[in-house]
């Protein structure tokens, strides 16, 4: 398709068998990949299996919690010689960090408004961080721009965060440009259904050494966001860095060691 020297890899892809209103099963997404040259990608749970989006009062219980490390489990079973899958354990607020295993590359941190929220000020919570700090763990943080700003500069300093869509989901690209958050060393950014300009503006004043290409599958097709950076007006060393090897090079750097990425 594109005639790189570079393992492309998908860094932002939701996947699970227990939340069956949207096709975004392993096979799903392999059907949907044909003939796109990925070869790698990140999974995480689908929203659904780890908390019900729809109550904003949402009360934890054992039901969920199994439901949850269910889902978090079944994505360490699955890739095959085609595709290998890279596992992120997605946190809730049992901050279950027991049940981290070897094979978890990352982690995902999510909430939109009017869900469920986060109990930033539990202990169990910084207890959490700390732990992913210790394992040099990226996190997938997707909240509200209050809560981002929050988490990047007071609770968890250090850690590397990828913020999704460009900021699209989190308070807008240009928000956080104006808390020059983008210029944050520990601050990346996946591209996932971002616009073409924001993309290109985002190399121009930020570079290329921390944005991933992402799809967002099953909201986003993988070959059209794939085809975004394709199509770029940038050298294909560039192009390789966004594709693959930022991210690549970000997971070699955690303290997570069964194999490397």
């Amino acid at each position: 398709m594109n005639g790189m020297n570079t393992n492309i890899i998908d860094a932002h892809v939701h996947c699970g068998i227990q939340d069956r209103s949207m096709p975004q099963t392993f096979a799903d997404y392999c059907s949907q990949i044909q003939g796109s040259d990925i070869e790698a990608v990140v999974m995480f749970s689908p929203v659904m299996e780890i908390y019900d989006r729809y109550r904003p009062n949402f009360k934890d219980n054992p039901e969920w919690q199994q439901r949850r490390k269910k889902s978090n489990e079944y994505l360490l079973t699955i890739g095959n010689s085609d595709l290998k899958v890279i596992p992120y354990f997605f946190i809730w607020n049992d901050f279950a960090i027991d049940q981290l295993k070897p094979q978890h590359k990352g982690i995902k941190w999510h909430r939109h408004p009017n869900e469920p929220v986060y109990h930033y000020d539990n202990p169990r919570c910084k207890e959490a961080i700390n732990e992913i700090r210790r394992r040099n763990m990226p996190v997938v943080l997707e909240e509200e721009f209050e809560n981002t700003i929050r988490f990047i500069n007071e609770l968890a300093v250090g850690v590397k965060v990828i913020i999704p869509h460009l900021g699209l989901l989190n308070g807008g690209y240009i928000a956080f440009s104006k808390q020059n958050i983008w210029k944050n060393t520990n601050v990346f950014a996946d591209t996932a259904l971002a616009s073409p300009y924001e993309i290109e503006d985002y190399i121009n004043n930020f570079g290329y050494n921390r944005i991933l290409f992402g799809s967002d599958f099953p909201f986003g097709d993988p070959k059209e966001e794939l085809s975004k950076i394709i199509d770029l007006s940038i050298p294909e060393e560039k192009k390789n860095l966004i594709l693959g090897l930022n991210l690549k090079r970000l997971l070699e750097n955690s303290n997570v060691t069964d194999g490397g990425w």
